[in-house]
């Protein structure tokens, strides 16, 4: 597939819609010799990248990112790029639902028994085979022994939420699934331990700020309106 790769405040973003995302991973999913890291690109990325010299070499070795956040959007509209979202949760969502029961998935990440609840909900709901579970909380020595686990089992998605940069730094240095993709807060998602905003103020590109006000994640805000500032005075 033949995609555009693009940068966002120096930052490289994919032009590639959710379809594309779901046919792309759909056939690295399937190819036994695939080591594919996938990176869901975001403005709070972007701010921290500023001062993150290995998350931005991670990024940048991922081999499909995608918009994550309404905010990339409109800076790629301001730097003359149309750019489609691929959100970590619907590219989770739609491919267990496209490939069901042919498709083994390790959820890492989150707190202790939430992995093992988003595993079961999702065997549940799309008949997935579960290559394993392992919480987010794991001392650094443990790290290599999960990496070998994630491999053993053949893993063909592994969803890694262990919050940015520690999440792509692990799907990158290991390439230990056929793909791996950091997604954040998705197995919360999925555990039902953290709601989606409404499908309207999704639709209206929203959620955003209905998770700020929410969670009174008030640092996020902060965050937003630093990246907000970059888009508006830097040319690229």
């Amino acid at each position: 597939m033949n995609v555009q790769r693009i940068n966002i405040l120096g930052i490289p973003l994919d032009l590639i819609s959710l379809e594309q995302t779901l046919e792309q991973l759909g056939a690295w999913t399937t190819d036994s010799s695939a080591r594919k890291t996938v990176v869901t690109n975001n403005p709070e990325f972007i701010v921290q990248c500023q001062n993150d010299q290995q998350f931005t070499a991670d990024i940048g070795k991922a081999d499909l990112i995608t918009a994550d956040g309404i905010g990339m959007v409109l800076a790629g509209k301001k730097y003359g790029h149309a750019v489609p979202r691929a959100t970590g949760v619907d590219i989770a969502r739609g491919l267990m639902q496209r490939q069901g029961t042919s498709l083994r998935v390790f959820f890492l990440g989150a707190k202790p028994g939430v992995a093992e609840r988003a595993a079961k909900a999702c065997a549940e709901q799309f008949g997935i085979q579960i290559a394993g579970v392992q919480d987010g909380y794991f001392k650094p020595d443990q790290e290599a022994e999960i990496a070998k686990r994630i491999l053993e089992s053949d893993t063909h998605l592994l969803l890694t939420g262990l919050g940015a940069a520690k999440q792509e730094r692990f799907n990158e240095q290991h390439r230990a699934a056929r793909v791996a993709i950091g997604c954040g807060g998705t197995i919360d998602v999925l555990a039902g331990e953290a709601p989606l905003a409404p499908q309207w103020i999704r639709g209206i590109g929203f959620e955003w700020l209905w998770r700020i006000v929410k969670f009174k994640r008030w640092n996020r805000g902060l965050r937003l309106l630093e990246f907000a500032w970059m888009v508006l005075t830097r040319t690229k």
